[in-house]
C-alpha cells in the first residue's frame, strides 16, 4: 500500500478540536487493505472477481467532514459500518453496471447513505468510483433546521438509498469532486478555521439541494414589511461584523429564517440574492486586506483562504470580474500605490 498522508493539530481528527485535520492519500493492490482505509469506519471488502486488486484512495478529514473517494477495479462484497453518530451521503463517479447497496440497486444517479452503526452491505459492480461525505449527524441536522427549517433525520428516515434526479446527481456529484481536487492542490489551506467553516456549509447546503425537501412557502408567508425588516436586520449584522467572512448559514442562523426566505428577501428589496451580496463583501474584505499586507510577507491564497474562498481558481476569477485586476496584481501594486496616493 502507498500512502501520502498529513495531519495538523491531532493524529485523530475525530477526537481533535478545531485546528485539527487530515489528508490521507493511498494506492492499494488489496481489497483488505483497501477496506482499513476509511478512518474510523469498521470495514471488511471481500474480492469476488478474479484478477489483481487495484485501488486508489482519497480521504480530507476536518471539523465535522469527512470527505472521500474511493475506486476499485474487481467486484467487492463491502460489510462493516461507519463511526456512531455520523451520517454518510455518497454518490457514484462511475459504475460499469449495478451495484446493490443493502438490498437496493444503485445505479450512477443514486444517492447512497448510511447512519453510523447501521450495517453496511454492499455489492459493488467490478468498475467502481465513489465520491461520499460522513459527517457529524448533529451538525448537518443543526444546519438543515437552521438554515433551511429542515429535519433532515426525519425525511430520511432508514432510507438507504435516496430517490434523486439526474440533475441533483450531477450536481452534487460535480461538487463533491471540485472540493477534493482543490484540497488535493492546496491542502495546506484547511489550516484556516474561516476556509474549514466555509467549505463545510458549502458542503451541507449542497447535501440538502440534493435530497430534495418540501416545497418551501417563504416568499408567499413572508409580507413585503416583513422582508424589508429581514434585510435591514441582515445589514445590520453585516456591519457589525464588517471584518468578518460572514456566511449565509451565519444570516440564517442570527435572523432565525430559513435560506429560502432570506433569499427571497434580498432579491425583493436588493433584487440581489445574499449568495452574491455576502461574496462581494468578503472580496472587498480580502482585497482590504490584500492593500494592507506588507509587501512581500503575504500570499494571496492563505488571505483568500481567511475569507472563506476555498476555490482558488474561481476566486481569481470572482475578484478579476469585481475590480478589473488578479489578487496578485493588487498585492504586488501594494507599496506603489500608498506613494500615489500621498502625492
Amino acid at each position: 500500500m502507498e500512502a501520502l498522508a498529513m495531519t495538523a493539530a491531532s493524529d485523530d481528527p475525530a477526537l481533535a478540536g478545531d485546528d485539527a485535520f487530515s489528508v490521507v492519500q493511498l494506492d492499494t493492490r488489496d481489497a483488505d487493505d483497501h477496506a482499513s482505509c476509511l478512518q474510523h469506519w469498521r470495514q471488511r471488502y471481500d474480492q469476488l472477481s478474479a484478477g489483481a486488486f487495484s485501488g486508489k484512495f482519497e480521504e480530507f478529514w476536518f471539523g465535522n467532514v469527512q470527505v472521500f473517494r474511493e475506486r476499485t477495479n474487481q467486484v467487492v462484497h463491502e460489510i462493516g459500518s461507519a463511526w456512531e453518530g455520523s451520517r454518510t451521503v455518497g454518490v457514484p463517479v462511475a459504475l460499469d453496471g449495478t451495484g446493490w447497496y443493502c438490498g437496493e440497486a444503485c445505479g450512477v444517479d443514486s444517492l447512497i447513505t448510511l447512519r453510523g452503526g447501521d450495517d453496511l452491505d454492499y455489492r459493488t459492480p467490478r468498475v467502481h468510483d465513489v465520491v461520499a461525505v460522513t459527517t457529524d449527524t448533529q451538525a448537518f441536522s443543526d444546519y438543515a433546521a437552521q438554515v433551511e427549517h429542515r429535519d433532515i433525520e426525519a425525511e430520511i428516515g432508514n432510507r438507504r438509498v435516496i430517490a434523486a434526479t439526474p440533475e441533483q446527481a450531477t450536481t452534487l456529484r460535480s461538487f463533491l469532486l471540485t472540493v477534493i481536487s482543490s484540497l488535493e492542490a492546496t491542502p495546506e489551506l484547511l489550516r484556516h478555521p474561516q476556509m474549514r467553516k466555509g467549505l463545510e456549509q458549502a458542503i451541507y447546503a449542497s447535501l440538502l439541494a440534493a435530497i430534495s425537501g418540501s416545497p418551501d412557502a417563504a416568499r408567499a408567508s413572508t409580507p413585503g414589511r416583513g422582508r424589508q425588516l429581514i434585510v435591514d436586520r441582515a445589514r445590520e449584522y453585516m456591519n457589525a461584523h464588517i471584518d468578518e467572512p460572514i456566511t449565509v448559514a451565519d444570516l440564517c442562523t442570527e435572523l432565525e429564517v430559513s435560506r429560502r426566505t432570506l433569499q427571497y428577501s434580498f432579491q425583493d428589496i436588493l433584487n440581489l440574492n445574499p449568495v452574491s451580496f455576502l461574496r462581494a463583501l468578503r472580496l472587498n474584505g480580502v482585497r482590504r486586506a490584500l492593500k494592507s499586507a506588507e509587501h512581500g510577507h503575504a500570499a494571496v491564497a492563505d488571505i483568500a483562504a481567511q475569507w472563506g474562498f476555498w476555490h482558488l481558481s474561481h476566486f481569481a476569477a470572482d475578484y478579476r470580474t469585481m475590480f478589473g485586476e488578479l489578487p496578485s496584481e493588487t498585492l504586488r501594486s501594494t507599496g506603489s500605490g500608498a506613494n500615489r496616493v500621498a502625492c
